[in-house]
């Protein structure tokens, strides 16, 4: 399979490192397009694929384009792109908050498959949404799928709305777990731990509470009575969480993501 990457950022690069390390194209078979000199001459030194610094005729000779551009930036290459991409051609785009038919529009082309992905991808335990134009055959869908499950793993969505959703909920979520870290990390300094041994004990619980989630067979309401036995310490954090309508919080900056995201999508 032949793959041509448009604007080789972190996710871009993320997607070309997957697709390498599992075997599923070969370095001559991988073009990377980066307008950045200095980004360039870093892929070139990384050995990662065939790095270029413009749009042209070999493009038009790859089974699959990803598009990883900056949102703002796609007006600069669209042009480009149009003129080169061939009708058996599949575009998928990794874009935040371009709708399909403005990509179908812009290049006059079809086939289009729409994704969001989040940073975990850049270590292969990513996950995304994905969705397709009506074009897009099963085939195509399988290939791009199984091309995206490189990065970690994926969910379809019949809706393209829904990608809004899924750009506040999983695509901004590693930002959320961040800020809650580090205000754990805070209140361990202000306890008096220094900062290493504050970072090692929060960083260790998450990664624990994350495998007991994903091993122990009970719900998140169960994990959570497990630990908080009545009139304990635990009960108190929990207590002054609620006083502070910290649930509520959380949920209403996640919906008020989708609500941007959806803004942007719009234009």
């Amino acid at each position: 399979m032949k793959i041509a990457i448009v604007g080789c950022g972190n996710m871009g690069m993320a997607f070309a490192k997957s697709f390498l390390q599992y075997d599923l194209v070969k370095k001559d078979n991988l073009l990377l397009i980066e307008k950045s000199t200095d980004r360039s001459e870093a892929l070139k030194a990384e050995k990662a694929g065939v790095v270029v610094d413009t749009i042209g005729p070999r493009v038009g000779e790859t089974d699959l384009i990803i598009l990883s551009v900056k949102p703002q930036d796609f007006n600069s290459v669209y042009e480009s792109l149009r003129d080169v991409v061939q009708p058996n051609q599949v575009v998928l785009s990794i874009m935040a908050g371009i709708p399909i038919n403005q990509i179908q529009e812009k290049l006059a082309h079809p086939l289009v498959v729409r994704a969001m992905p989040n940073t975990p991808a850049m270590l292969g335990m990513g996950i995304t949404g994905f969705t397709a134009a009506k074009e897009v055959d099963l085939a195509n869908l399988r290939r791009v799928e199984n091309l995206i499950n490189a990065t970690g793993r994926s969910i379809f969505l019949e809706d393209e709305a829904m990608l809004d959703a899924v750009t506040a909920l999983s695509g901004s979520g590693p930002a959320y777990f961040y800020y809650v870290v580090k205000a754990m990390i805070d209140a361990g300094k202000q306890m008096g731990f220094d900062d290493a041994v504050s970072a090692l004990l929060v960083k260790q619980t998450m990664l624990g509470a994350y495998h007991l989630i994903n091993t122990a067979d009970k719900s998140l309401d169960d994990l959570i009575k497990a630990v908080a036995s009545k009139g304990g310490t635990t009960e108190a954090a929990l207590r002054t969480f609620e006083s502070g309508a910290l649930s509520d919080t959380l949920v209403a900056g996640i919906k008020a993501a989708q609500v941007r995201a959806t803004e942007l999508s719009k234009g």
